[in-house]
């Protein structure tokens, strides 16, 4: 799993045309699915994320969690963070999972967002989505599961 997260001050998602979800200040994330993902990658991305420490202090410094300054997040599918750019010039998304199982695992990675946050806003698996966000530092970071994986191996 690949998820993009950006640190936001607002973040609204509209699906097909109509509102769907919305968050305040918090983690904005889109999420990629990739063929081989299991339960143990959302759960992986989930808890990091949850912990991670990229919101500041009193003292400017990045030094606390989304949890810590009671913050909320969106998730946002998007099966085009598996994209293959390496040959010619329209990327292929071979690496992504099959719809079906990016939506069981974007929805189970979704409900452990939801535990671990007051407010868990999302997308529409599949629709055509357009996002209005209002980014904060800006600070992104680009997470992959398979890093989390390797994590204390070797």
């Amino acid at each position: 799993m690949i998820a993009v997260l950006q640190r936001a001050f607002s973040a609204t998602v509209y699906a097909d045309g109509e509102f769907s979800g919305s968050i305040g200040r918090g983690l904005y994330i889109l999420l990629g699915v990739q063929k081989g993902d299991s339960e143990l990658d959302a759960l992986n991305l989930a808890e990091k994320i949850a912990k991670l420490r990229i919101f500041s202090d009193e003292k400017g410094k990045m030094n606390l969690s989304v949890n810590d300054i009671d913050g909320e997040i969106l998730v946002v599918s998007n099966f085009t963070l598996s994209a293959n750019y390496a040959h010619g010039n329209r990327p292929d998304y071979l690496s992504a999972a099959a719809p079906a199982d990016a939506k069981r695992l974007y929805d189970y990675f979704v409900s452990l967002c939801a535990q671990r946050v007051r407010k868990c806003a999302t997308g529409s698996f599949g629709a055509d989505m357009r996002t209005e966000l209002v980014t904060d530092g800006p600070v992104t970071i680009v997470m992959d599961s398979t890093v989390l994986s390797k994590k204390g191996k070797g």
